[in-house]
């Protein structure tokens, strides 16, 4: 009882310590990201600017009968159009992003959290009824996918507890299964993905890359998204196939993330247990110390004691 006041304020003293140093690297990995990301696309979109200024300027010059305020108009009114899900094609306009699958894949996104933004509800009910489906949607979505990730660590569990029995592996078998899983989840989460989405889509194999990994992070930036080329013709199952992919990736995705994090925990955690053992041997450093004082003490007493009796 008494050892464990010390120890209480060690152990808040490394948590403290423990908070300040991961917000200090948190903050530090943004700013780097932030350096990084500026140093790669700023000078991009300076140029991107600066050809559309001149092409915005070229043809007000070249269109003398043409108006600034009625060519803004036209510009923005395309640019709210293409946020809808319309395009121009030569006289007519195309439709298809709010159909059924197109919908359907709208509500895979919302409730994931992934948000692309490339579509939104444009009207009054269709927003509160968002808003609505998502406050449901959101946990049950949590709460499916923590069913999917435990039923595929039972699996792996169950396949390396029978190559136990099997072959009478100890730690190989266990180490075995959750490379295999690793393997076969990256596999068919991030790896063969791609070249689907290089023959449906025309993306390269490194944006197919990118947009899996964007996606089952639910970072969903946007920028990439499945089904919108208004040129391409997609299957009807395509979409239906893309939304069981998600969720599975996602789960598989997050079981990833949870080992990592474990292993960030464990390896916290030897180091506070390390603490404690040097808290707990300095206390006991000092309670020797304290023990041989009052042996020092009682063997003083006695002597003199002895040298009375003598006298």
């Amino acid at each position: 009882m008494v050892a464990a006041g010390p120890m209480v304020a060690a152990q808040q003293r490394w948590r403290r310590w423990r908070v300040a140093v991961l917000l200090a690297a948190y903050v530090g990995y943004l700013g780097m990201g932030a350096a990084v990301l500026q140093t790669l696309e700023r000078p991009a979109e300076v140029q991107v600017a600066q050809q559309l200024l001149r092409e915005y300027l070229g043809l007000l010059a070249n269109n003398s009968c043409l108006r600034e305020p009625i060519l803004q108009r036209l510009i923005e009114g395309i640019i709210q159009a293409y946020k809808s899900g319309i395009t121009l094609q030569g006289n007519t306009t195309s439709l298809g992003r709010w159909d059924y699958s197109g919908s359907f894949f709208f509500s895979i996104s919302a409730v994931t959290t992934i948000g692309y933004g490339n579509l939104s509800p444009s009207t009054v009910a269709g927003r509160i009824f968002c808003i609505v489906f998502a406050l449901f949607g959101i946990p049950l979505n949590l709460f499916l996918l923590n069913e999917i990730g435990q039923l595929m660590l039972l699996g792996v569990q169950h396949c390396a507890h029978r190559l136990e029995e099997m072959f009478h592996w100890q730690n190989k078998a266990s180490f075995l299964m959750k490379t295999c899983a690793l393997v076969t989840g990256l596999l068919l989460f991030l790896l063969l993905p791609p070249l689907l989405f290089s023959d449906k889509e025309g993306w390269s194999y490194e944006e197919g890359f990118y947009y899996s990994f964007i996606t089952l992070s639910t970072i969903g930036f946007g920028d990439y998204v499945i089904g919108m080329n208004p040129d391409r013709t997609y299957p009807s199952w395509y979409k239906n196939v893309i939304s069981l992919w998600i969720l599975f990736g996602m789960a598989w995705l997050a079981l990833v993330i949870r080992f990592c994090i474990s292993v960030l925990e464990s390896s916290s955690d030897f180091c506070q247990c390390n603490k404690k053992n040097a808290v707990m041997a300095e206390d006991l450093m000092d309670g020797n110390k304290n023990n041989m004082t009052g042996l020092q003490n009682v063997e003083i007493c006695t002597d003199k004691d002895k040298n009375e009796r003598t006298s």
